[in-house]
């Protein structure tokens, strides 16, 4: 005999995502950020509000909700598969959630044309300080870090 009462919820588990860059050769996995009580039924949409839908080999839905894209060559860029805004939704007894919009993009699209990374000529008087800058291209600066400065080969510890 069940005597106790049904408890359902709704929620986020990572909230935060917003953004998917990903590698063609590799391919990526999205799984939505939501989940529930008893079990949740999700499912993925383009930003317009179109309902998703598998491409053999491009794109597929797993049954946990998780969103795939498949690795691909060049010549099968498509924008609105590898580079678009998606966002997923969860229900259940309880209701029904939306999470924010995620940009799922190949990356390799934005870094395809050769970049240079420079350092900003300076001037200082000897014994002075002098701040020296990396200049990156902006058409690359958001997937570029800088993790170390060398001299000649050497890195240079602060």
């Amino acid at each position: 005999v069940f005597s106790e009462e049904l408890h359902a919820s709704l929620y986020f588990v990572n909230a935060s995502l917003q953004e998917v860059v990903f590698a063609s050769t590799t391919g990526t996995l999205v799984p939505c950020p939501a989940a529930g009580i008893p079990p949740v039924t999700l499912r993925w949409y383009l930003a317009t509000g179109e309902e998703i839908y598998d491409v053999p080999g491009i794109r597929h839905v797993h049954p946990n909700g998780t969103l795939q894209i498949f690795p691909f060559p060049p010549s099968s860029f498509n924008n609105l598969i590898h580079d678009n805004t998606y966002y997923c939704t969860a229900e259940n007894p309880s209701g029904k959630i939306r999470s924010q919009d995620v940009h799922i993009k190949a990356g390799e699209y934005l870094l395809r044309e050769p970049y240079t990374v420079r350092v900003e000529d300076q001037k200082a008087m000897r014994g002075n300080v002098a701040v020296f800058k990396c200049i990156i291209p902006s058409s690359v600066e958001a997937y570029i870090t800088v993790v170390s400065w060398e001299k000649d080969t050497v890195s240079l510890v602060s």
